[in-house]
């Protein structure tokens, strides 16, 4: 078994709400923290490696419907920030 520091059972949730909320979730953990995720949607084994491809966060493991997934390091204050509008 992956150890994990927190873990989230999204159940039939369906990815659109499922990625907004997996993103509150490990912004609430320390970077580096793991979370074991149980999602069920049909779209879930595509979306979520696709979806911690773009945000940097890494996936562990998978095995759906489990997802072990870690929290990106926090940006360091003198890497340069993208413009804003």
């Amino acid at each position: 078994m992956i150890s994990h520091d927190s873990e989230w059972d999204a159940g039939e949730m369906g990815c659109g709400e499922l990625v907004v909320e997996l993103r509150a979730r490990l912004r609430a953990l320390p970077a580096g923290a793991t979370l074991r995720l149980r999602a069920l949607d049909p779209g879930a084994p595509a979306d979520i490696p696709a979806w911690c491809s773009l945000t940097g966060n890494a996936l562990v493991s998978a095995a759906p419907p489990f997802y072990w997934i870690r929290r990106k390091a926090e940006r360091s204050t003198s890497e340069p920030s993208l413009p804003v509008g």
